[in-house]
């Protein structure tokens, strides 16, 4: 166990059991400091644990990649002392068009030389299909091998981490508690009972009603709703090996922008797939312990979104993937929609609203991959301020 003492101990109390909180409640435990989660459901059911379960570093732009880094290996590290699966699958964004594969070479070659070109290699179709038997061969010009992605199952990993820091860090978890009022100093349960603290972090994902809503008034952030699926477990152990995603998600990460030949390969998508382009979709494997391989996904945002889930958006999904893999069986075992926040001014809406009260939120599909790096970052800053 590593403790990182503060110039004092802390009072620290965290709203929000879902990765973001997970993560500042450790990383505030290891600076030596008392920390309360307070989740009001029984167990975490919010978007961190409705996604894929990928680590997804390479979706990361340049300036983030030192904190996307450093939080794979507080993954690991949680992992182990936790016990919960992860797998260092490394990922493959697969090219069956021409504008693809030109993509994949461009940003290569811009990134010869720099702390990310280690990580990553060009592979032709001979070398993709020895990486990952899912890889559809037919068009399939090459890929980008990136090894630096990893594999959690977000449910299991997500409900396994409380137990492990309040075993080893005595971390109060206060579950089926909701908060209904925050203010310098304290925080008031829905019991009516008070609690006090030197310390507030506010990680309630895409709630912006319940605390403080006048603090997201005017700001650029807005609710995403997402559709996923999931398999049926694989027959004969059949594994797709690492994380894969196409040519749609080349134009979904920021960090492609700089690639000449995107415009075309997006003008060229919306030609041909304009409801891609009106829902969002942009598609992704991974697989999980059990064999079931995660399908997605799709990004409807603001009052775009609704409680229904059209079967259209799944049949797009699916009609998209099938263009790049193939799977032994397609039978699915169930799907689902997740809603996070999505802050459009950076990766992160973090704010001093009040002495000693954060609000820490809109990470959107960073979620998974940055928590634990950005948490880290964070209490470095505030242990200075």
């Amino acid at each position: 166990m590593v403790v990182r003492h503060a110039s004092r101990t802390q009072r620290v109390g965290i709203v929000g059991a879902g990765i973001a909180g997970l993560a500042h409640a450790w990383s505030a435990a290891e600076r030596g400091h008392q920390v309360t989660v307070f989740e009001r459901s029984s167990k975490s059911s919010g978007a961190s644990i409705r996604n894929f379960g990928m680590v997804w570093v390479i979706g990361q732009p340049d300036a983030m990649q030192a904190i996307a880094l450093n939080s794979r290996d507080r993954w690991l590290e949680a992992a182990q002392k936790a016990g919960f699966w992860i797998a260092p699958c490394g990922s493959l964004h697969l090219a069956h068009h021409d504008d693809e594969w030109q993509v994949l070479q461009e940003y290569v070659q811009q990134h010869q030389g720099s702390l990310r070109s280690k990580y990553l290699r060009l592979l032709d179709p001979d070398q993709t299909q020895s990486m990952t038997p899912a890889a559809n061969p037919k068009g399939l010009l090459g890929s980008l091998w990136s090894d630096t992605e990893c594999c959690v199952d977000p449910t299991s990993a997500i409900r396994a981490i409380p137990a492990w820091l309040h075993r080893d860090y005595g971390i109060n978890f206060q579950f089926s508690t909701a908060v209904t009022h925050v203010q310098s100093g304290s925080v008031r349960t829905a019991d009516s009972k008070m609690h006090s603290f030197d310390q507030i972090v506010i990680c309630c994902g895409d709630d912006f009603a319940t605390l403080l809503p006048e603090v997201y008034q005017g700001v650029s952030i807005r609710p995403c709703k997402l559709h996923m699926m999931r398999t049926i477990q694989q027959p004969d152990s059949w594994r797709i090996g690492p994380h894969l995603a196409g040519g749609l998600t080349l134009r979904h990460y920021p960090n492609f922008n700089g690639c000449p030949t995107l415009k075309s390969l997006q003008q060229r998508i919306a030609h041909e797939s304009p409801e891609l382009d009106e829902l969002g979709i942009h598609v992704m494997a991974s697989q999980n312990h059990l064999g079931q391989v995660v399908l997605g996904d799709s990004h409807q945002y603001g009052d775009q979104v609704e409680p229904f889930d059209t079967c259209d958006i799944d049949q797009y999904i699916l009609r998209e993937l099938r263009k790049i893999i193939q799977l032994p069986t397609w039978d699915l075992q169930a799907h689902w929609h997740g809603i996070y926040a999505k802050y459009t001014g950076g990766l992160v809406f973090e704010q001093l609203v009040s002495p000693g009260v954060r609000v820490f939120t809109g990470l959107g599909g960073n979620g998974m991959t940055l928590s634990f790096g950005l948490a880290e970052d964070a209490w470095d800053r505030w242990e200075i301020t």
